[in-house]
């Protein structure tokens, strides 16, 4: 993906949250349930986001070095390390295994 799509899919993000405000303002009285359901959706698009990257290849599942970083650092998150720290342990796993591949 370039940086550019990258970048027009962050622009239009942020514009459908403005819109959303302007459209919805101060009137959330009648929608809490739809605003907590909007709130959950950023996190579930990234995660979506991660799960491609890391195992979409080619219309095929890959399972490489970056599922075992991605593995690793979900491992740290369950013990509850710091952030920093469950990069550098999904950054390690998986410059370790491509190294040892080689």
């Amino acid at each position: 993906m370039s940086w550019t799509a990258i970048l027009v899919l962050a622009a239009g993000a942020y514009a459908f949250k403005v819109v959303g405000l302007l459209l919805l303002g101060p009137r959330t009285r009648g929608l809490p349930q739809i605003l907590r359901l909007i709130a959950l959706l950023p996190p579930a698009l990234l995660a979506a986001l991660v799960a491609v990257q890391t195992f979409g290849g080619d219309r095929a599942l890959v399972l490489d070095a970056r599922a075992a970083g991605v593995a690793a650092g979900a491992v740290a998150v369950w013990l509850r390390a710091p952030f920093v720290v469950v990069i550098v342990v999904a950054a390690a796993v998986t410059a370790g295994i491509r190294a040892v591949a080689g």
